[in-house]
């Protein structure tokens, strides 16, 4: 499974601030909409990893 449904991500929000997250498809995160935050957060094997520690901040080099 490599993709989340539009279901799934209406009940995800940012662990950080609490705001929705956007799929992006192409790099594999979920990024945060809140304008002071913006975290990504991994999508691994279809699972996304909510944790603040594996987020990449927002200007961070994509690994």
């Amino acid at each position: 499974m490599n993709e989340l449904t539009s279901e799934v991500l209406e009940l995800l929000v940012c662990p950080s601030c609490h705001s929705t997250l956007a799929w992006d498809y192409e790099a594999s995160v979920l990024e945060c909409t809140g304008a002071d935050c913006g975290l990504a957060y991994p999508v691994r094997d279809g699972i996304p990893i909510l944790l603040i520690d594996e987020a990449r901040r927002p200007g961070a080099d994509a690994n």
